[in-house]
Parts: C-alpha cells; structure tokens; sequence
C-alpha cells in the first residue's frame, strides 16, 4: 500500500478502506468517512486531533461547533464524551455532502441520531451558554477572535486551530514571527479574562497552521 499525506485534500474514498483496519475509534471514523466519499482526508485528521485534545481537558456541554464544514469535530466530540448530549454545527455555507458523512457516522453508531444539528448561520446569531464547549478547527482570520469572544462573554469553554492570522504591526515583532504574536496576544487576552489557558500543537505534517488554543473559566 502507498503511503498518501495526513495533509492531503483529496477526498477518502472506498478505495481507502484498507488504510483503517482496525476496530480503534479513530479508524472505524476513518472507513465511515472512505464510504461517504466526500471528506478530504486532511478534514479527518485535523478533525481528529482538534476534537481528541479538546476532550482530554473538557467533559459534558453542548458542543458549539463553528465553521464546521461536514461537521466531523461535532460528531466526534459526542464519540468521544456521550455525556454532552447534543452538537450544534455551524457554518454560513454547508457543503452539500455533509448530510452523506453524518449519514454514515449515524450507521455506524445509532446513538448519534438527531443528536448533531447543522444550521447554516454564523456564531453571531447563536447564544452561548456557559456549560457549552465551543470548538473551532481553522477559524480562519478574525473568526478566532469572534469564536473566543463568544467563550469570554458566556464563560465557556473553547477550543480553537486559528489559521490566517490577520497581521499587523506588533511590539513583539522583534522576536515573534507575525501569525504567532497574534495567538500569543489571543492566549493573554484569555488569561486576563480569568480563564485557565493550555496551548498545544498538533503534528505539522496533518497541517503547518497547528496551534491549537484551549481555555476555561477558572472555577
């Protein structure tokens, strides 16, 4: 078998089936995801990493899902923690086939029935509430911005993989590449709002835009 890149956008397909095979979580997803056809195998393990780490840290919610896309990180978060009972999949443009990956993650595990909602809208019409998880895989631009100023404002937990920093001039610019002051600011902005701040990354081969900034409400 060939080797093919975590960072690849092609789509998985049947012909990948034999690249998951075995009965761990992650690759039952993985051949769930070859069936439907439509999911470019970067969203997997992007999807993956963000929703894995995001659960090591943070039980129980409702999981806010933004910029969802096919809505893996909402369906995961519920596979991997059954007690939040429900996900909400946001995005301002739902690729048609997310309903064929949802299909397929429904097969396989029945309890994920009616349990993860899509709606095509923007956080800025959703409420927050504080027992929520907001998640975020590659909240491009400001969209990191609105996403943890949602958090801030409900004291809810977040977790987001900013990517397209939007980059301005900065006094730290003497020692920090651009992209990374803004998370670094963006990890600060956090902590001064009383919020407990863990910063990972994730393998640079899955994707170069790898950090991944978590936060909660300090109790």
């Amino acid at each position: 078998m060939t080797t093919f890149a975590h960072h690849g956008r092609n789509r998985l397909t049947p012909r990948d089936l034999p690249r998951f095979p075995s009965e761990s979580l992650f690759d039952r997803v993985g051949r769930a995801a070859c069936r439907a056809a439509c999911l470019p195998r970067k969203e997997l393990y992007e999807s993956w990493e963000v929703a894995r780490r995001a659960r090591r840290r943070f039980r129980g919610g409702r999981v806010v899902d933004v910029a969802c896309g096919h809505g893996l990180v909402a369906h995961l978060a519920i596979l991997l923690d059954d007690t939040s009972p429900t996900a909400l999949a946001l995005d301002p443009v739902i690729p048609a086939s997310a309903g064929k990956l949802a299909a397929e993650l429904v097969a396989t595990w029945p309890r994920l029935a009616g349990r993860v909602t899509f709606a095509a809208r923007t956080l800025a019409t959703e409420p927050v509430a504080a027992g929520d998880l907001v998640v975020s895989a590659h909240a491009c631009g400001e969209l990191t911005d609105a996403v943890l100023d949602a958090a801030i404002a409900a004291r809810a937990r977040v977790a987001v993989l900013p990517c397209c920093q939007v980059v301005g001039p900065s006094p730290l610019a003497g020692w920090l590449d651009g992209a990374l002051a803004v998370d670094v600011a963006r990890a600060h902005r956090l902590l001064a709002a009383g919020f407990e701040v863990s910063t990972q990354t994730i393998d640079p081969a899955i994707t170069p835009k790898n950090r991944l900034l978590l936060g909660a409400p300090r109790r």
